[in-house]
């Protein structure tokens, strides 16, 4: 007994013929141009929209030089044998310089320079 599907012919294979799918494979090459340009524009709207929305949210903080803040403990700065009752935040900290908006140069309150810049993300404001 021979399959229904084997025997008998389809209708793509009835009405395939080699110029038709030539010219349509040329006809998509020439939009597939138009097609990536309308997606980067779109990549490109959805990214406005996302650091907008990003952007009205965050509140800036206003630190100055000799200000004290307290800076986030990193997971690869934290000490192991603490677990999860490890301290999160250390300090407090002098802000020595200001490099960028945001971005700033500590030192211990003996004065001993902190090694790296940080980002205001990661301090805190200190009250004493």
């Amino acid at each position: 007994m021979v399959p229904v599907k084997v025997g008998s012919g389809s209708l793509h294979k009835s009405r395939y013929t080699e110029e038709k799918t030539e010219v349509n494979e040329r006809l998509h090459l020439d939009l597939l141009e138009e097609a990536r340009e309308n997606s980067q524009l779109r990549l490109a709207a959805y990214q406005q929209r996302a650091a907008r929305y990003y952007n009205k949210k965050v509140n800036g903080q206003l630190l100055k030089v000799g200000d004290l803040v307290l800076r986030n403990v990193m997971p690869n700065t934290k000490n192991p044998q603490h677990g999860v009752f490890g301290a999160n935040w250390e300090g407090p900290c002098k802000i020595k310089a200001i490099l960028w908006k945001g971005t700033y140069h500590l030192e211990d309150l003996e004065g001993k320079l902190v090694p790296r810049a940080l980002n205001a993300e990661h301090l805190r404001k200190y009250y004493q």
